[in-house]
């Protein structure tokens, strides 16, 4: 674990876990408030914001911007901090979304991720005409969707760009690449309709066991109960393996214990939680450290504990694990240490592989 950079990325959609505070549907935040977080997430030093999402709106919002959409809007208002929204794969033509995670990693300098998400409840397969679909039909819809989109990814070789005034020629086509791609549900033909990202590859994330991931969430409601998801994932082949933590802090005077009274019954949901001061979330960042590369933090209340802990939680983790901040210019890719891969269609990948 001690040659990976630990990551903390924070969940940045609504305006915080805790029931009492998400008030605002998915997705309709302001833009102004939604550049004021990413800004000030980045400010503090967190890895990645994450973006939540859903197929549908919620009940009674019917205008919103997806998750991938109020990444890119983040995009140009920040320069360090990895932006990694949530794209679900059932009902998406997985054609558009690569190209739009394509284009948000162009508009983000290289610093954008991809939550592959797969749900398939009644209610949205009705709004999309399609019958519900099962667990095991989601797993393959999911395996099949990244590995279309990586292959897309890299349809186009690093150089097939060229832009030669002299002929008029824009791009080389012999450095373009023919996918043809047959999967359960849907088959994908030809080259992406952008030039390959900056990253090669965007780094995708999901739920551990799933093929293609870059990243596998675990959960557990304790340290030995996520050490162990940890393990497994990491088995089944997941490089990084990230925990998802929920987080309310004593803030501006007030203990966790008297905020939680305030805010009201928080459902257990399978995470561990942390609700105490900020010197208490160190000790248990610096313990997971050990199973776990990074956390997915889900705090309370966004506008408060992100404060809190920007200011307090993370110096200490510089200080007891050597967590290392973004710095502009960085890829995502170079913050949580993986590198920029070949497309598999060059010439010195087909050797390599051959």
């Amino acid at each position: 674990m001690s040659d990976t950079p630990f990551v903390v990325a924070l969940e940045l959609d609504a305006d915080g876990a805790h029931p009492a505070a998400s008030a605002t549907p998915s997705g309709a935040l302001s833009a102004r408030r939604l550049a004021t977080r990413a800004a000030g997430a980045e400010r503090w030093g967190f890895t990645a914001a994450t973006f939540d999402d859903s197929p549908l709106p919620a009940a009674g919002n019917t205008a919103r911007l997806d998750a991938v959409q109020r990444a890119a809007f983040a995009a140009p208002v920040t320069s360090a901090i990895g932006l990694i929204p949530v794209a679900h794969v059932a009902y998406s033509e997985p054609f558009h979304v690569a190209t739009q995670l394509a284009s948000l990693d162009w508009a983000s300098n290289g610093r954008a991720g991809w939550i592959a998400a797969a749900s398939g409840t009644a209610r949205e397969a009705a709004a999309y005409g399609r019958e519900a679909i099962a667990d095991d039909e989601l797993r393959r819809e999911r395996d099949d969707v990244i590995e279309v989109a990586r292959r897309l990814w890299d349809s186009w070789e690093d150089d097939a760009v060229i832009q030669d005034v002299a002929t008029g020629r824009y791009l080389d086509a012999d450095r373009l690449h023919y996918v043809d791609f047959e999967g359960e549900s849907f088959s994908v033909k030809g080259p992406l309709i952008t030039p390959r990202p900056p990253q090669g590859q965007l780094v995708v994330v999901a739920s551990a066991g799933t093929a293609g991931a870059d990243v596998a969430l675990v959960e557990g409601a304790d340290i030995a109960a996520i050490a162990d998801a940890a393990s497994r994932a990491r088995a089944a082949g997941a490089p990084l393996v990230w925990a998802e933590v929920e987080v309310l802090l004593g803030a501006r005077g007030v203990p966790a214990a008297q905020r939680l009274e305030t805010l009201g019954a928080w459902p257990q949901n399978g995470r561990i939680r942390h609700v105490g001061d900020a010197p208490g979330l160190v000790a248990l960042l610096a313990e997971l450290s050990a199973s776990v590369d990074g956390v997915r933090v889900h705090v309370a209340e966004l506008d408060v504990d992100l404060e809190e802990a920007g200011r307090a939680v993370l110096p200490g983790l510089r200080e007891r694990i050597g967590f290392r901040s973004p710095r502009p210019g960085d890829t995502l890719r170079d913050a949580l240490g993986l590198e920029r891969p070949l497309s598999r269609y060059a010439a010195s990948a087909v050797k390599e592989f051959a």
